[in-house]
């Protein structure tokens, strides 16, 4: 099957990308391995530039129950510290957001593939890049955009994560005096080994996200429920939140081996690298649903204007390389134990210093893209 554009993931980056290409009448083919959305490992936190762009793809999250987020919390053993956020946020499960987002593109003109895995994309003869599904069938195009987020496709692989991350995914329902007392905030919860968020999302549901270093689950013997208590004991903040919490989910969704600090130096002809396949920014500067939508935005616009891959993608890289390298500092600092014990105090004593950091470590929109390519 031949096609303008293969789009390969059916996340964020891939159905923003795909809405963008299909209205200005590019024949575009996503494929998705999950036959419907689902819940995944994600914060769900939707800043102000996100909000923007989904608002530019039609996307209204006030309409699909969207929580708005006006505060950003910070706690660390026995400390806690508030500041407003210096932009406008919001909270909105995955699994609706991306339900949104594969009817958009359909309605689009996208032809959607669901339920269908890609083993394998390569070069082909014609200058085509070939995409071989689970079942044999090969599918067509001069152009690919590759958006399978944190999962890797075999022969277009990631460096490994060495501190060996993994990633957990909770919803609860807080009781009545934690649901008030969370209200509308994001919290970030601080552990020997890693750092979580907390925050309310639709229908009275809290999504409790967190990424720990393994040798940190480890020590927890490697159980869900061992590995809670120990980050309860470390931060009685969390263990107040989560105090007659009722658990949604038989078990937490998780994800192993995330590369943060990744971003893609360079990609082959034709080949468009976008959402977590072009950069992972560290999860606690809620930027990884923005970076989606910005990489997407930014690769449509090259690809229309005619910018070859190869030229795009070392671009895009040297546009977020700042804001990137910024994040990756202040990981660092949470994880370092010093840090950790003497940052609530200090945030304090100066709570702008979250506001400064927030705005510090958004990846904002490049100057050289162009907002009509998401416009009707």
């Amino acid at each position: 099957m031949h096609d303008e554009v293969l789009i390969l993931g059916g996340g964020v980056a891939g159905c923003a990308a795909s809405i963008a290409l299909a209205r200005k009448g590019r024949s575009v083919t996503l494929i998705e391995r999950e036959p419907t959305p689902r819940h995944k490992v994600c914060g769900e936190f939707l800043s102000g530039e996100a909000l923007e762009d989904l608002h530019a793809l039609g996307i209204d999250v006030a309409s699909l129950g969207a929580v708005p987020i006006n505060y950003v919390r910070l706690a660390a053993s026995r400390r806690a510290a508030e500041a407003p956020l210096p932009f406008p946020a919001a909270s909105l499960t995955r699994k609706a957001l991306d339900a949104a987002l594969i009817a958009a593109a359909i309605s689009a003109g996208v032809r959607v593939e669901r339920g269908r895995s890609v083993q394998s994309l390569n070069r082909a003869a014609g200058n085509v890049w070939r995409a071989t599904l689970d079942d044999g069938t090969t599918y067509e195009a001069p152009t690919a955009f590759l958006a399978t987020g944190k999962h890797d496709l075999r022969g277009h692989g990631r460096p490994k994560d060495p501190h060996q991350w993994v990633g957990f995914k909770m919803y609860y329902r807080l009781s009545a005096a934690q649901t008030a007392a969370l209200a509308d905030a994001s919290e970030l919860t601080l552990y020997a080994g890693g750092y979580g968020g907390i925050q309310p999302v639709e229908d009275g549901v809290t999504n409790f996200c967190c990424v720990v270093q393994r040798k940190y689950f480890a020590r927890a013997g490697l159980r869900w429920d061992a590995l809670l208590a120990k980050m309860q004991q470390d931060c009685p903040h969390l263990a107040m939140r989560l105090d007659g919490a009722e658990p949604l989910l038989d078990k937490p969704i998780t994800i192993t081996h995330i590369p943060y600090g990744y971003l893609r130096r360079a990609t082959e002809d034709g080949l468009y690298c976008i959402g977590d396949q072009a950069a992972v920014i560290p999860s606690f500067t809620g930027d990884g649903i923005s970076i989606a939508l910005h990489t997407a935005h930014h690769a449509a616009t090259a690809y229309l204007a005619s910018e070859p891959a190869p030229v795009f993608q070392p671009k895009l890289r040297s546009a977020m390389l700042p804001q990137m390298r910024l994040a990756e500092l202040a990981a660092d600092g949470l994880n370092n134990a010093l840090a950790r014990a003497v940052l609530p105090f200090c945030l304090r004593i100066w709570p702008g210093a979250m506001r400064v950091t927030a705005r510090m470590t958004r990846v904002t929109q490049p100057a050289t893209i162009a907002p009509q390519a998401f416009a009707n």
